[in-house]
This record gives C-alpha cells, sequence and structure tokens, in this order.
C-alpha cells in the first residue's frame, strides 16, 4: 500500500500556479480521501488560456468526445480555482473514472466519498451541476464568476482567510503563531515568532547582542539604536 507522502507525490506536478487555498484545499482532500481509504490523483489543475482553447475543441474541430463547454478564459482552471481528479488504484500506477467503484468496501461509492470531503473543505463539485455535470471537477469559485474573473477581479482577501480557516479546522492560519529561536554567530539569544509567514525578531535582544545601545523616545514613538 502506498504512503499518504506517495500518493501526494503522484499529484504534485498538478499543483503548481494554484490559488492558495485551492492548493491548502486540495492537499487537505489527499490527505481526508487517503485516511478513509480512498487515494485519489489530481489530473488537472492550472491551464493556461491556449490549453483550455485545445480542450475546448476536442469532439467539435478535433477528434475525441466533448469534455467541456468553456473556451479559454471561460473556465476557474485557468485563475487556478478549480481541479480535476481520478481515483487512483491499489498498483499505485493506474487510475479510475468509474463513478460507481467501490474499493474500500464501505457502501458508498468511492467518488461519492471524494465529493463528500471536497464540499467539507469548501469546493463546489461538478457533480451537482444541473446541465453538463462534470464528475471530475472541484472548484472554488468565491462567488466569482469566469466573466469577472476574466475582467481582473480576484477573491477578496477575507474570503480567502475564511477559505483557508475551513480547511485549517475553524482556526485561521493567520492566528498560528509559531515561536522561532534567534542565534547570533550560533549562540541562542532569544525567542522570536512567526505569524502568518512574517518573522518577528526582538530589536534590542539582537542589537545589545551586538554591541548597540537601544533606547526608545515614547514622544516620537521612536526606537533608536546607536552603535559607537
Amino acid at each position: 500500500m502506498l504512503t499518504l507522502e506517495q500518493v501526494k507525490s503522484k499529484s504534485a506536478g498538478k499543483l503548481g500556479n494554484l490559488h492558495p487555498a485551492v492548493l491548502a484545499g486540495t492537499t487537505e482532500l489527499i490527505r481526508r480521501c487517503y485516511n478513509r481509504g480512498v487515494p485519489i490523483l489530481i489530473t488537472q489543475g492550472m491551464r493556461t488560456i491556449a490549453q483550455q482553447n485545445e480542450l475546448y475543441a476536442q469532439g467539435r474541430t478535433k477528434k475525441g468526445d466533448i469534455v467541456t463547454n468553456a473556451r479559454g478564459g471561460s473556465s476557474y482552471h485557468n485563475y487556478g480555482l478549480a481541479i480535476d481528479f481520478a481515483l487512483l488504484l491499489p498498483d499505485g500506477k493506474s487510475v479510475s473514472w468509474d463513478i460507481n467503484r467501490d474499493g474500500d468496501g464501505d457502501k458508498v461509492a468511492d467518488w461519492q466519498e471524494v465529493a463528500q470531503e471536497g464540499k467539507k473543505l469548501g469546493f463546489e463539485w461538478g457533480g451537482d451541476w444541473t446541465s453538463f455535470k462534470d464528475y471530475a471537477h472541484l472548484q472554488m469559485s468565491f462567488g466569482l464568476t469566469t466573466s469577472q474573473l476574466k475582467a481582473g477581479k480576484r477573491p477578496a482577501a477575507q474570503q480567502v482567510t475564511a477559505a483557508l480557516s475551513r480547511i485549517n479546522g475553524g482556526e485561521p492560519e493567520v492566528n498560528k503563531d509559531i515561536p522561532i529561536n534567534i542565534t547570533l554567530n550560533g549562540r541562542k539569544l532569544t525567542n522570536g515568532l512567526m505569524d502568518n509567514a512574517t518573522t518577528y525578531a526582538p530589536v534590542r535582544a539582537i542589537a545589545e547582542a551586538l554591541g548597540a545601545q537601544v533606547t526608545y523616545d515614547a514622544r516620537t514613538k521612536t526606537v533608536n539604536i546607536v552603535k559607537e
């Protein structure tokens, strides 16, 4: 049986340029599905406009079945807001698009289990669409149409924060403070903090360790550092 890290690695090549919330959601989706005994493979992520037009031509001006009604610029894939998936079979190499397969034998179709986990994470599932159903498709639209995205509009910061909070189990990533150690020439000085990928370091401890004098002017709200 493949490990979770091996399953993740098989999808890594399709995750580039995804929106951060979609990337976080996809990574968590792979983990949750694996834990349910339903390993998946991400088959599509970000698509260029040219790639979308090539796909749109299939079944129209090129051989093959019609697989999309979206021209270039009219798909959420073109903005890194959508993924497609398939079921990864036990041999770790083959995939299945059989929406009725029950590989883990729990009397629930594996495909439905993936859709359930995706919707819990905030994805919209193409299998719920009323007209052109796309069972392999998951997207985060953030309430935006593809016309708005094409015009340059993007998800608002608060929407992204809310999405990440949902993915992280209700705790916004921005509230996760990570203690870090600060050393000077290999000697530990004190602790700092990383908050939302921003590192905060205490100026006084570092400056004084370097032989500088630190004072604070409350009137002007200024930190003065002097090294003679």
